[in-house]
């Protein structure tokens, strides 16, 4: 599902909303979902990025739709702004100098493979976002990652890595999931 310029503008407009609330008030804005279109209403996964002078700034989302379209922009912006624990808080002197990039993530995939090179050999640079599993531990990157990371060896070295593992682990009991995004800003 593809969203149009309006729907996309009215997102960005959302999370930036979200965030100077959020330096108001300390909370995410408050959704009404009936200021929306269907479209904006409908459960889906999404992923705040923030970026200052293009460097990151906070990035924070779900992987699973468990909220409302509308509703998961405004917490993660929030969340992004706030409570990401690489960054310390955004202040208001921040704000004209963010850039926020929005990702609705399609429906994540299972991917089959039997070796860790039949793996990267189906990865799809600029194109996959991919989460790496196993057990309780789990690692996703968007696909704007592959941007820093174009070859798919790096990219699962360090998909590993954030997952808590070390850049050579493999067994034959990892999960990786394969999902695609709607990039917005």
């Amino acid at each position: 599902m593809s969203l149009n310029k309006e729907q996309q503008q009215q997102l960005l407009a959302l999370a930036k909303s979200s965030i100077e609330h959020g330096l108001e008030t300390d909370l995410p804005l408050p959704v009404n979902l009936e200021d929306f279109p269907p479209e904006l209403r409908e459960k889906r996964a999404t992923f705040v990025t923030l970026e200052k002078h293009h460097h990151l700034r906070g990035c924070i989302g779900m992987l699973e739709a468990v909220r409302p379209l509308a509703e998961d922009i405004a917490e993660n912006a929030f969340a992004a702004a706030f409570d990401d624990p690489r960054f310390p808080p955004l202040n208001i002197h921040e704000l004209n100098d963010l850039e926020i990039h929005l990702s609705i993530l399609s429906a994540s995939e299972p991917m089959s493979f039997n070796s860790e090179q039949d793996l990267l050999s189906q990865l799809k640079p600029g194109i996959d976002g991919l989460i790496f599993q196993e057990g309780q531990r789990r690692g996703t990157f968007l696909p704007s990652v592959w941007e820093q990371l174009p070859e798919p060896k790096q990219f699962l070295r360090h998909l590993k890595q954030k997952a808590g593992f070390s850049p050579d682990y493999w067994s034959n009991t990892i999960q990786v999931f394969r999902y695609r995004v709607e990039a917005i800003g």
